[in-house]
């Protein structure tokens, strides 16, 4: 990693921590991570774009953490036709120092992810990574909501 960015990202941990210490405590217990695929351009190279099969676009993806309070914490963007779950494996091996440096006497992070990650194929890869990252985080994930669901909550307004 460069030198400059190695900076803004030091410079942005800090500024995170100092404002989340305001608000709350300076770790946070619960993040969110899902991704979004969007075409880009066609400026763009085409080394920077793939073709996402599940959505049918044609450019880049956005891989998003944010915690309760709305602060990103990590946001790479890949070629669409990455995976979600290949997505987060390089998102979260690329920025393992920031669970590296988590004290272990606080509560474990919660990462919730959405139904189509599959968490029995991403914790032994992120065990494999970093051996004490089990017991520093809890993945959870929701389910789908069945078409019974769904319309019971369209029905009440909830959708």
């Amino acid at each position: 990693m460069s030198t400059s960015k190695a900076l803004v990202r030091t410079i942005l941990s800090t500024l995170h921590g100092e404002v989340r210490a305001q608000v709350k405590t300076q770790w946070t217990t619960l993040m969110l991570i899902d991704s979004q695929a969007v075409k880009n351009t066609c400026n763009a190279s085409v080394e920077s774009k793939g073709f996402c099969f599940y959505k049918a676009t044609n450019g880049i993806k956005r891989h998003l953490v944010v915690d309760t309070l709305g602060f990103p914490f990590f946001t790479p963007c890949t070629k669409a036709s990455v995976s979600d779950v290949q997505g987060l494996m390089e998102m979260l091996s690329a920025n393992i120092d920031c669970f590296n440096c988590k004290p272990v006497n606080i509560p474990k992070v919660t990462i919730l992810v959405e139904h189509g990650y599959h968490l029995s194929s991403i914790i032994p890869a992120l065990q494999a990574i970093y051996s004490g990252m089990m017991s520093k985080i809890v993945l959870s994930s929701q389910p789908s909501p069945r078409r019974g669901k769904k319309q019971l909550r369209a029905n009440q307004g909830l959708s």
